[in-house]
């Protein structure tokens, strides 16, 4: 199992900048930075680029629409390049609040545009001149594409840090997650119960891996998970339940949030249905204190040290390879020991393995 920490949207990534030494000393893997409609992460992972020695960095994630393939393939290149640790492009559709609401364009074929960028990003890290023809990207933009003729195919300048940058892709609904399966490095789930995950995932799963070519090796899967060590303060905990209601309650229509549907799947049909119809109805409150215990404490890792390598266990037989930890302490300093803390008790113990 490896461990990496999450940067938050809003949080100052001073933070964690300033405690790079303490989380290498202690054993961290990576550092993710997310992205929204917040400040942009590239900017960010270059930032934590220059600070770091043996920690990985990681988009969590880049938008498909927000970037051009060529961008987004020059991007992770460069921050290759940079990062000591290397860096994992992360990968993700996001939804068309903010694809559409914040950026303006439309929120089109994601399964479709996703297959088309992962291509076109390993033709140009292998430094070959870019040749594409799909029904959503030509590169180069043919005349029938409405492109003038005159471009040409080129290829990256530089030399590569490593032609084979892992990309690592969040997916929820069943095609999406069978072709992630096929086609990509790692997978990024949300709201991950390592007892329950195979009910919403299993056969998703093992369809796109029925597909996957050997040289890409297994999948790795990459969980953001609620963290604290020891017991979380009340507020804490209400943040959670409140994030969950959000998503199982306000990311969708009825019969179009992937949120809802993996709690459904959980057996949690009824919660789910009574979530989704109060927050829609604008009883945010009640939304939350419908967000029931056991699915608080299944798709987070907070408790002691035993009951935290229990946690770890399970996650890693249910196929996890990496845990991002989004903690919750409530100070800086409290979040920094409570990751170090559980380095240290769970490696000490042998549950983990660098």
């Amino acid at each position: 199992m490896r461990f990496g920490l999450i940067q938050n949207y809003s949080s100052d990534i001073a933070e964690i900048a300033d405690a790079v030494d303490a989380y290498e000393t202690a054993g961290l893997d990576t550092i993710a930075v997310a992205e929204a409609y917040s400040f942009d992460a590239v900017s960010r992972l270059g930032y934590l680029a220059a600070k770091t020695q043996t920690i990985g960095l990681m988009s969590n994630i880049f938008q498909l629409y927000t970037r051009t393939p060529s961008l987004t393939a020059m991007t992770a290149a460069s921050l290759d390049s940079l990062a000591p640790g290397g860096f994992t492009l992360g990968l993700g559709a996001s939804g068309p609040q903010v694809i559409e609401g914040f950026h303006g364009v439309p929120y089109d074929a994601p399964l479709g545009r996703m297959r088309e960028i992962v291509e076109i990003c390993r033709q140009i890290w292998r430094r070959e001149p870019v040749v594409h023809e799909g029904k959503h990207y030509s590169v180069p933009l043919s005349r029938e594409r409405g492109g003038s003729g005159l471009g040409k195919p080129l290829k990256l300048i530089n030399p590569m840090a490593r032609p084979d940058i892992p990309i690592s892709i969040a997916a929820l609904g069943p095609q999406s997650v069978a072709q992630v399966a096929e086609i990509a490095d790692g997978w990024q789930p949300i709201f991950f119960d390592p007892e329950l995950a195979s009910k919403v995932w299993g056969e998703s799963l093992e369809a796109g891996t029925a597909k996957r070519r050997p040289e890409l090796g297994p999948l790795d899967i990459q969980v953001q998970v609620f963290f604290a060590f020891g017991d979380p303060s009340p507020e804490a905990v209400m943040r959670i339940r409140a994030y969950l209601a959000l998503y199982i309650g306000g990311m969708g229509a009825k019969g179009k949030n992937f949120y809802n549907d993996i709690v459904s799947k959980y057996g949690f049909d009824a919660e789910a249905a009574e979530i989704q119809d109060l927050y829609l109805a604008g009883r945010r409150a009640e939304a939350v204190a419908a967000v029931p215990d056991e699915l608080v404490h299944g798709v987070t890792l907070m408790g002691d040290p035993e009951r935290l390598r229990r946690r770890v266990a399970g996650f890693a037989a249910a196929g996890v390879t990496e845990l991002l930890l989004a903690p919750v302490a409530e100070t800086a300093e409290q979040r920094l020991d409570d990751v170090i803390s559980l380095l240290g008790a769970v490696r000490d113990s042998g549950t983990a393995q660098r």
